[in-house]
């Protein structure tokens, strides 16, 4: 099923009837975002994109999307406070009068480790990098059903570069966390065809290939999904390798 989908997405033609869609895209950094951004922008999209650093890069993706998405508009980081989370996911479900996808970038490693984990300080380090794709998304598809939109939120586990150790113990938590929610809230909003994926990292064995390899392969998915071929898929799992961004 999952190599179909991806081929398909691979071989497909541009997807006209992406033009003028209002697209978010949370979470960029200078190693991951940008292949996303860019498909969507030469899709003629209108894009509010969110960046979780302040940096040089944060214009210069900027500054390649704008020539060719239709509008563009940039938020830098809003910090970690719920309260702080709401107010932009709100603003952002707003900037163009609604919004039709959402992916949301969910970053995994690295975290600084001083010693042992408890199970509670497990729980909370989970519930810290999901909050942000948490509300982004139950704001996001209570305006789209208000607006009777049938639209797509697209969650993206991000692992830049492999994990080992601790680290990739507590992404395997993350990504199973990842899982459970969007297979949760792909059910809830199913009646309202509002759609939830995910792309998460890979868990296969040594020496078989994972359908992602690549941030442009899962810029390719991202816009098949949220394309009138990918109307149909919701509560799907993707599984990609570790990959940063092309230049």
């Amino acid at each position: 099923m999952l190599m179909s989908v991806i081929e398909e997405a691979q071989s497909a033609p541009a997807y006209p009837e992406l033009a003028d869609k209002r697209i978010l895209i949370t979470g960029i950094t200078s190693d991951c975002g940008i292949d996303i951004a860019r498909a969507f922008a030469d899709h003629r999209t209108r894009l509010v994109l969110q960046f979780a650093e302040a940096s040089e890069s944060m214009q210069a993706i900027v500054e390649i999307a704008a020539p060719t998405a239709v509008e563009t508009v940039a938020f830098g980081p809003i910090g970690a406070e719920t309260d702080k989370i709401v107010r932009f996911a709100r603003r952002a479900a707003q900037a163009f009068g609604g919004l039709d996808a959402v992916i949301n970038l969910v970053p995994l490693a690295p975290i600084a480790f001083e010693s042992a984990l408890s199970m509670g300080a497990i729980d909370r380090l989970v519930a810290d990098r999901l909050r942000a794709a948490c509300i982004f998304s139950s704001i996001a598809a209570n305006r789209m059903s208000v607006t009777l939109t049938e639209g797509l939120i697209l969650n993206v586990a991000i692992l830049a570069t492999p994990a080992r150790g601790r680290h990739q113990a507590l992404a395997a938590v993350i990504k199973a966390a990842v899982a459970a929610m969007t297979r949760l809230q792909a059910e809830e909003w199913a009646n309202k065809a509002i759609r939830f994926n995910a792309i998460v990292p890979q868990t296969l064995p040594i020496g078989i290939e994972p359908v992602l390899r690549s941030e442009p392969d899962m810029a390719t998915l991202a816009l098949y999904l949220a394309s009138a071929r990918g109307e149909s898929l919701s509560g799907l799992l993707f599984e990609a390798e570790a990959a940063q961004a092309s230049s």
